[in-house]
């Protein structure tokens, strides 16, 4: 399936392609029918979301608005810092819409609780979150998804736009990375 290089970094498909397609529709009908009528706004968390984002986005049969936020609290490591900065902002005035905050993955919760407050208080008429995937043992805090793919093990992970030092986000599959890789 995989370059044989790529593939000896992997030690386990976790999520494929077909099932992340499956789940992206089943989590668009939902979406549709939440916001029925009203003005939607996705906003995809960069890098990792472009992806989720991409796919939902074809998904959804109705209107929906897009725009991008780049924050970090990584760095060049493998666990959350918990201190998040803005990389590049929104383009778009949240002001009495309808926000849903569109994520690869929530490891933490860190970053995602902190920017729920911080779209929450640009006015918005509500923030929501959709996301790929959740470690449900890596929480440090408490976020709530409305929106959710996949529970996963607290395990690095990578492909369809998770990364590790910016390769395997064009994986199609979501795959344990080997440690041998990071360590």
């Amino acid at each position: 399936m995989y370059a044989n290089e790529i593939e000896a970094d992997l030690t386990e498909v976790l999520v494929t392609e077909a099932e992340i397609h499956a789940k992206l529709a089943e989590l668009a009908r939902r979406i549709e029918a939440d916001y029925e009528g009203e003005d939607l706004l996705l906003v995809g968390v960069l890098k990792g979301a472009v992806m989720v984002m991409a796919d939902l986005a074809r998904e959804l049969r109705g209107h929906i608005n897009m725009d991008w936020m780049a924050v970090s609290s990584y760095g060049a490591g493998t666990q959350s810092s918990g201190v998040v900065r803005i990389v590049k902002d929104l383009d778009t005035d949240l002001t009495g819409r309808h926000v849903l905050i569109v994520e690869d993955i929530i490891d933490s919760g860190l970053t995602l609780s902190w920017l729920l407050g911080n779209l929450e208080s640009r006015g918005a008429k509500s923030v929501e979150i959709c996301a790929l995937l959740r470690k449900p043992d890596a929480a440090k805090v408490a976020v709530d998804v409305k929106y959710l793919g996949f529970d996963i093990p607290n395990q690095f992970v990578v492909g369809y736009g998770l990364d590790f030092a910016e390769n395997y986000r064009n994986l199609r599959d979501v795959a344990i990375l080997a440690p041998h890789v990071y360590s």
